[in-house]
């Protein structure tokens, strides 16, 4: 009888470990990324000697912009200087070697939100480099009720995961900040 429980409980135990493998867990990557456009931002794009083609030009939601004779081209998700290379190969066959710069004059795109256990949750901008504990504090801190221990940033840039974070950890003297990128989700339970 005792070998039978000890068999039924290693199979349960296995069956809830393996319940929890689906998650991915990243890494903290603290790295500088290139910007990258994002929909609602506004861009300044100049064809260098053609004035007619150089115009200020808004992200639709969709994450296209529109251009005389190209048309159609994705800007979202590319560096400024992607989107002047595909507008340089895009002008190729109507302007002599088109040079073309593309300058962020908006960026409305980045914001990270905050859900959850804090004073005032919602969507905040992402103006330069900020912090896990930074965003915490733009959402008022953590309510009466918040596991401070158990914040998890969810991470939207294309590999998809979780990076589980503790707040004893991102206040104690050698631990490691979390830096946020546009998009994230900070979830405090």
């Amino acid at each position: 009888m005792g070998m039978r429980r000890t068999g039924f409980w290693t199979v349960m135990g296995m069956l809830l470990l393996s319940g929890c493998a689906h998650q991915q867990t990243l890494k903290v990557d603290n790295a500088e990324q290139p910007y990258r456009i994002g929909r609602e931002d506004v861009l300044d794009v100049s064809v260098w000697r053609d004035q007619e083609l150089s115009r200020t030009v808004p992200v639709r939601p969709d994450g296209f912009i529109s251009i005389p004779m190209v048309g159609e081209i994705q800007a979202a998700g590319k560096t400024p200087t992607e989107l002047a290379e595909a507008l340089s190969s895009g002008l190729q066959p109507y302007v002599q070697e088109p040079r073309v710069t593309v300058i962020v004059r908006e960026v409305n795109s980045s914001r990270v939100f905050v859900t959850g256990e804090v004073a005032h949750p919602g969507a905040y901008p992402l103006r330069g480099r900020v912090s896990l504990l930074q965003a915490i504090a733009l959402a008022g801190g953590f309510t009466d009720f918040a596991n401070s221990d158990g914040i998890v940033v969810i991470r939207t840039d294309g590999k998809g995961g979780q990076i589980p974070v503790r707040y004893s950890d991102l206040v104690s003297p050698d631990g490691e900040s979390v830096i946020l990128r546009p998009g994230d989700t900070v979830v405090v339970p």
